[in-house]
């Protein structure tokens, strides 16, 4: 029979990986908690409106990547392609801004997107999640900026590059827009078949194009920099000056758009040399208006995402944490395996790492169970010890042994493993 293997796109997270995952989502706690946001879990799958409304019908993930299909009902249901639009769904539905006027969020999860996978990209892939509410001023986006940062350094990373944009508003970047479109005008044919769609659909969404024969005509088109209203310029000034005075360094980026259609004014990206071409790290931006689309009262909102197989991907390589048993119970006969298995359940309660042999393997094979479990004790007793009341334990490590009193044997060994 052929055997079933992972879906294309979709990876395992082994053993021998998750002390790097579970390591990665405690510092994020702990720095994301001493900046005041706190941890909400929300669904994978989402009715499909809501991301439709939030990310913009005519973008590639609501075209082409989503993970899309009809429930029992027929209602449209949708595997989340990112997190910002199901916590502002959880935000309004919630009414947590009665609780509280600014407020911070975090999530860590899967999301779902049928790209083509490469490395860090995958169709199953996780994120952290920031998103702060409440708040319109440019100290928020530096606050979630330098955040970011912080996190990321903390982990292990260095050499990071932030570079920075602003996006403009509903006032300002109409004009920006139709300027683009006019010099695209007469560029069609050169340009590929995606961006020929999107003059008319999404004309921005060409800056995100990776076709090296539009990238040479995209260079020369307009920058947003040079549309921004008075409001939008002033504050991007602030953004840039508060990142100046924490020595925060950034580059600008004027033909940086970021990938969903809610964003306005400040957008950012930190990229990493580690991933190639798709040398994304993490991103975000402002999005004062979306709220308000979804259905909520108008607030602003500035948030961020972190893949994590690609942050995983650029730190470097230390050797993988092998599984380790603080005891392994060498047990040898009926009796013997009777009261190693009632042991071995009472340490487990009492928070030592214990393991045993179920079968009635001889010595030397329980032996080498307890090598590979990297055991740091193995204790080995059978009828005849069991009956003189006396065991035998030995160190691993330095290979010595002493005896231990079957009398309080539970609370000895407790001892010895917590004092080690």
């Amino acid at each position: 029979m052929e055997k079933i293997t992972v879906i294309k796109g979709f990876k395992d997270i082994l053993p021998e990986d998750t002390p790097d995952w579970c390591r990665v989502e405690l510092i994020a706690r702990q720095i994301f908690g001493s900046f005041g946001f706190r941890e909400i879990r929300v669904p994978i799958m989402e009715k499909t409106e809501l991301f439709k409304r939030s990310i913009g019908e005519t973008t590639d993930i609501v075209e082409k990547e989503m993970y899309t299909f009809a429930d029992r009902d027929e209602e449209l249901l949708t595997l989340r392609p990112e997190a910002t639009a199901s916590i502002i769904r959880a935000y309004i539905e919630h009414n947590m801004l009665s609780a509280e006027p600014v407020t911070r969020l975090f999530t860590m999860g899967p999301m779902f997107r049928r790209e083509r996978p490469q490395k860090g990209r995958f169709r199953q892939f996780h994120q952290i999640d920031v998103e702060l509410f409440g708040d319109d001023k440019p100290q928020s986006d530096v606050e979630v900026i330098l955040m970011l940062i912080h996190f990321l350094e903390s982990t292990g990373l260095s050499e990071l590059a932030l570079e920075i944009n602003s996006l403009g508003c509903k006032a300002c970047r109409p004009a920006f827009s139709q300027a683009v479109v006019n010099y695209l005008k007469g560029s069609e044919k050169e340009l590929c078949p995606d961006c020929q769609r999107r003059i008319t659909t999404n004309p921005l969404r060409v800056f995100d194009c990776k076709v090296e024969s539009c990238s040479s005509i995209i260079a020369r088109a307009p920058r947003i920099l040079d549309y921004l209203c008075t409001g939008c310029e002033e504050h991007f000034a602030e953004v840039k000056s508060y990142l100046d005075d924490l020595n925060v360094q950034y580059a600008i980026n004027p033909t940086m758009v970021r990938g969903l259609d809610y964003y306005v004014r400040t957008a950012f990206e930190v990229k990493s040399g580690s991933l190639g071409a798709q040398n994304s790290l993490a991103g975000g931006g402002r999005y004062d208006g979306l709220i308000g689309d979804l259905g909520g009262p108008e607030v602003a909102g500035i948030g961020f995402g972190v893949g994590i197989e690609r942050l995983l991907a650029c730190l470097p390589d230390t050797e993988k944490s092998k599984y380790k048993t603080d005891l392994f119970i060498a047990a040898l006969g009926q009796r013997a395996q009777k009261i190693g298995f009632m042991l071995a359940c009472q340490l487990r309660r009492a928070g030592i790492a214990a393991a045993m042999d179920y079968s009635d393997k001889s010595l030397k094979s329980q032996m080498k169970r307890a090598d590979k479990l990297n055991s740091s004790y193995t204790l080995i007793f059978g009828d005849k010890e069991i009956d003189e009341k006396r065991l035998e334990l030995r160190n691993m490590n330095t290979k010595n042994q002493q005896v231990l009193l079957l009398d309080n044997l539970l609370d000895t060994l407790i001892n010895i493993i917590k004092e080690r």
